[in-house]
């Protein structure tokens, strides 16, 4: 076989493999890595085609290439020829085609870029905080304004006496996303709190999103609880205050506030320069509001007991003919729905907590002191709640109670005008705890995000003196103090709610996703899951004995997780917008109702069956997936509640904040960076070597 060479067995092989006229394409665009893995099949030729044609890019280098099989038929050199002519048609739209896809791979790339923490790096940030100054931040934090003003609200307006019952429905909630958020504060203990915890599961762009919201969530909530304490120091001297600036600067806009509170403002850069002088001496000062928050909530359950009086838990307002202003009397004159809306309410007395896990980098050993400080300063505001609840409702009846300052109204008709002296101060101060401990994660999520490249970076700036982060802390209270002067607390508390409810929900999907991420010790074994549609329904219901999580079963619980949340908006939309035909019993609410809940739980399972990761935690949430799916469906029905303005303002903050990301954040990204010096010493070396 003279003739034979070493081409014709070439060919004879190619032939072989491209039976059914059928050929492989290759493609080669992301040189990282390992290069073995670089010729991937993405698609096979179209059938009666002999001929693969495919962009490959290497490096800054693109070549057409076109794989001939040539026979001596006539019949096959006229489809070469045919296959020639198709290429050089569609040339250009193959590559457009080419560059829009791998540009759309890019973006996704970047959205997903993960943050790797390792906790074994020393921060530069003090280590300061022992779990009893965390403990004391959580509950001045969450300790404020729900204990001095909305019991009394709720209780009159919502759920009468069963208010008491809407603080445990609120606590409960409260309580799954602080154990989601005491989990995270043990795996990931650094700044950031939310911002992290979507960074390292996540992704980038997820994490931008969450950081921020963290930055309204916290901006707003300082100003709402600043402006509350404005208005009680204005109420011990008649509201002069008020009448002067609305005399002298009065403003007359809609949705803003009828005058510039200047002391509002001045107050807060007053509490910005403490945080910037140090986290322990901040702290220092807000262990002392908090005890004196504590002794008056105390003082307020102990004499108000002296009063108190159970049959004014049963009780009838008078009503008219056609009206009942106050319900119906007794334990639950609102009936259920009003015990669910003051849940609602109440929830928002909880806000606050999740400050502590902000704390993971100046914390003594944040694996025990994070949720440890969690779960106490929750339970602790709980209790608080609930006595605070029961003296108000069995001092004065529910319908009797003053909704902006309950505890002077009852100390007032009981007689007692010392205590009222009292109890103002000690709310002061329990105001100014909350304010504090409002402001103090705020820095610290700039800080983070600053570090990461995602925001301006001079904001994140450590002093070296005070070991804080002192620019980033003083441009935070500016902007909080220019809210709190211009806007009334109503419209702030509304944007607080949706920016926290956000952050629990992404936080408890957080938990999800990294409790069944893959096994480290699958990793190196390699993904070897085939793909396949039966496979994949035999694994959701555990069918395949995997013993350790994978790649797939991952990728599985990612889908799912993502399933629960689009089923948990659409039964919280239902009950939000139809509560009232499903209390009612109309068949046609009800049956959508019961399938979306065996969706919801259906869902679950299939999470719950699925192998969980290796990783040994210093805490973990107990009963997942069940607990973190619950708080979902919670938060998510709570964001539903919320009007519609509120959803437009947060709009426009998230609009502002997607301009700042394209513009800035995702260029000048920690990761990228780091990514483009690699590449750039990668061709150093090559270039010196050839």
């Amino acid at each position: 076989m003279p003739n034979f060479t070493k081409w014709h067995f070439t060919l004879i092989i190619i032939t072989c493999v491209s039976l059914g006229h059928a050929l492989e394409c290759y493609v080669c665009t992301d040189q990282e890595g390992n290069r073995d893995k670089c010729l991937n099949t993405i698609r096979t030729c179209e059938p009666g085609h002999d001929i693969c044609l495919t962009e490959i890019k290497w490096g800054s280098n693109q070549i057409f290439c076109t794989f001939y099989l040539f026979f001596p038929s006539t019949k096959r050199k006229a489809r070469n020829m045919n296959a020639r002519s198709l290429y050089r048609k569609n040339k250009v739209n193959e590559s457009d085609l080419y560059k829009m896809k791998w540009k759309l791979r890019d973006l996704y790339k970047a959205f997903s870029r993960r943050k790797v923490i390792d906790i074994t790096e020393e921060s530069t940030l003090a280590k300061v905080l022992s779990t009893l100054d965390l403990t004391a931040l959580g509950i001045g934090s969450t300790l404020g304004v729900g204990a001095y003003i909305l019991a009394g609200s709720v209780a009159k307006t919502h759920a009468g006496p069963a208010v008491v019952v809407s603080f445990a429905i609120a606590a409960i909630a409260s309580m799954f996303a602080g154990l989601c958020y005491a989990e995270f504060g043990a795996r990931v203990p650094r700044a950031g709190s939310a911002y992290i915890y979507s960074y390292v599961t996540i992704g980038e762009f997820v994490a931008f999103l969450m950081g921020w919201t963290l930055i309204l969530e916290y901006v707003i909530g300082s100003a709402s609880v600043v402006r509350a304490l404005s208005t009680y120091v204005d109420v011990l001297f008649n509201d002069s205050m008020r009448n002067s600036f609305e005399s002298v600067m009065p403003i007359n806009v809609d949705s803003l506030s009828s005058y510039p509170d200047f002391f509002a403002l001045g107050v807060t850069l007053i509490f910005s320069a403490a945080l910037a002088f140090g986290a322990k001496e901040s702290s220092m000062v807000n262990n002392i509001f908090t005890l004196v928050n504590l002794s008056v909530v105390l003082f307020v359950i102990i004499a108000g007991s002296l009063k108190a009086d159970i049959n004014n838990w049963k009780t009838e307002p008078s009503c008219t003919d056609t009206d009942c202003q106050f319900g119906n009397g007794g334990f639950m004159p609102y009936g259920i729905s009003g015990v669910i809306t003051g849940a609602a309410a109440c929830f928002y007395g909880f806000i606050g907590f999740d400050c502590v896990a902000t704390t993971g980098e100046e914390a003594k050993n944040p694996q025990r002191s994070i949720p440890i400080a969690i779960v106490a300063s929750l339970t602790i505001v709980f209790l608080a709640y609930f006595g605070v609840s029961v003296v108000l409702t069995t001092v004065l009846p529910y319908y009797k109670q003053d909704s902006e300052a309950p505890f002077p109204h009852m100390f007032n008709v009981i007689g007692w005008e010392w205590a009222k002296w009292f109890v103002t101060i000690g709310a002061i101060s329990g105001l100014c705890a909350s304010l504090l401990g409002s402001m103090f994660p705020l820095p610290r999520v700039i800080y983070a995000m600053a570090s990461d490249g995602l925001v301006f970076k001079w904001m994140g700036n450590i002093n070296s003196r005070f070991q804080t982060p002192i620019m980033g802390t003083l441009s935070a209270g500016l902007l909080t103090g220019i809210l709190a002067t211009i806007f009334e607390l109503d419209p702030l508390v509304k944007m607080m709610s949706i920016c926290t409810l956000l952050t629990y929900s992404i936080v408890a999907s957080c938990v999800l996703i990294l409790r069944y991420e893959e096994s480290e010790a699958y990793k190196k074994k390699g993904d070897h899951n085939p793909r396949t549609f039966a496979f994949i329904a035999k694994q959701l219901i555990s069918a395949n004995k995997l013993n350790h999580s994978t790649k797939l079963t991952a990728q599985i619980v990612t889908v799912l997780v993502c399933c629960y949340v689009l089923l948990c908006i659409c039964t919280a939309a239902l009950l939000s917008i139809h509560m009232t035909e499903i209390i009612a019993g109309k068949v046609t609410f009800i049956v959508p109702l019961v399938i979306l809940v065996m969706a919801l739980v259906i869902t679950l399972s299939f999470i719950y069956f699925q192998p969980v990761s290796d990783k040994k935690l210093a805490f973990s949430v107990p009963f997942v997936p069940f607990l973190p799916g619950f708080s979902i469906l919670i938060n998510i029905y709570l964001m539903m509640t919320l009007d519609k303005d509120t959803w437009i303002r947060f709009s426009v903050w998230m609009a502002i904040g997607l301009g700042v990301y394209f513009l800035y954040g995702m260029w000048h990204s920690h990761i990228r960076q780091k990514k483009l010096s690699t590449n750039n010493d990668k061709n150093a070396v090559f270039s010196h070597i050839t």
